[in-house]
């Protein structure tokens, strides 16, 4: 079994409910091939930390570390385009027209965090917010509009993704934004 661990935003079901109606639309509009996410595994990373043969302990315990030194207020942002990346395996997403100040913040946050904790940036730049749902696309996206979803922000978790047929993901810690 192989482990992928990430920080991410986790939305609530009303968020993944209107998302999953506008992947929905698209994927009336586009008819494109690919494999489409299920809603429940929806997410928006905000930091990939590999692929782990078992979760290093050492590492855990620097991620709790580091989460624990965020200070962010809640805040809220709205998801209100879609597109693709232009990698080989051609991703589809929502995400947002421009970065939001409070999740940059939050990103920023998060990255000094990790970086006082022993764990070397490695980001990407510019930072691109937004929730794949669709993977192996048979063709890029052109960027769209899409009717704004808008996505309050309480949290912020820690998640172990098993690698497998049917990937489940774990939360491992949930921290509070405002505390």
């Amino acid at each position: 079994m192989s482990h992928n661990l990430f920080f991410a935003l986790w939305p609530d079901d009303d968020v993944r409910e209107r998302i999953a109606s506008a992947a929905q639309r698209l994927r009336k509009t586009h008819a494109p091939r690919g494999r489409w996410i299920r809603s429940h595994r929806y997410h928006l990373t905000l930091r990939f930390l590999g692929e782990h043969a078992t979760l290093p302990d050492p590492l855990i315990a620097a991620c709790r570390a580091a989460g624990d030194t965020v200070r962010a207020p809640p805040f809220s942002f709205s998801l209100d385009a879609a597109g693709s990346f232009a990698n080989r395996k051609i991703p589809w997403w929502l995400g947002c027209h421009g970065m939001p100040d409070a999740l940059d913040a939050l990103w920023s946050a998060l990255a000094e965090g990790l970086r006082a904790n022993g764990i070397a940036p490695d980001e990407p730049a510019p930072r691109v917010a937004h929730v794949t749902i669709l993977r192996d696309a048979d063709r890029r996206l052109a960027a769209e509009r899409i009717d704004p979803i808008e996505w309050t922000v309480g949290d912020f978790v820690l998640v172990d993704s098993t690698l497998g047929p049917e990937p489940p993901y774990a939360i491992l810690q949930r921290w509070p934004l405002g505390a």
